[in-house]
């Protein structure tokens, strides 16, 4: 199969936040989850977290835009573009903090610490393994004192897409 991309970049990895997973769920099942609107909804955000908005292109080169509220009502939003597409085996996405418009903001827009690049990149590679998936994901950009903060929060995400995803 031939692999569809547009960028390959790949920074330091000390900025580079490794999650891995197992989903006793079918890969076409963890695929839609991360490129349908709908099916995103159900699982983005940490614990007490809502995604009251997304929408994606799901294809090369595609656009997407999606919010994260907090339980405080404060919203976040990120904006980005698939850089790479192959159908339940691996995703890459640009990934930016953005407004509700999907305008590029800074992550100190949103208070959030440390040295962010205006651009991170999130790789998602998917394995089936006896009718479960096997998750592997790459979040590149990240700032070092961020990292445990991130992990947690892509845990708590990824603990909805199990309990909402089947």
């Amino acid at each position: 199969m031939e692999t569809k991309t547009l960028s390959k970049k790949r920074p330091a990895a000390k900025d580079v936040v490794v999650i891995n997973r197992v989903f006793d769920i079918p890969i076409e099942k963890v695929w839609q989850a991360l490129t349908e609107e709908e099916s995103f909804k159900k699982w983005w955000g940490p614990k007490g977290f809502t995604c009251p908005y997304s929408k994606m292109e799901a294809r090369l080169g595609g656009k997407y835009l999606n919010c994260m509220r907090g339980p405080d009502g404060t919203e976040n939003w990120s904006t980005g573009e698939v850089k790479q597409w192959e159908p339940e085996r691996k995703l890459v996405l640009s990934d930016h903090f953005s407004d509700n418009k999907g305008n590029v903001v800074n992550a100190s827009h949103y208070g959030l610490p440390g040295k962010w690049p205006d651009e991170l990149q999130i790789t998602f590679e998917l394995e089936e393994a006896d009718g479960a998936t096997k998750l592997h994901v790459e979040h590149v950009g990240v700032p070092k004192e961020m990292h445990d903060d991130c992990r947690q929060g892509w845990n708590q995400c990824f603990d909805k897409l199990e309990e909402n995803i089947r």
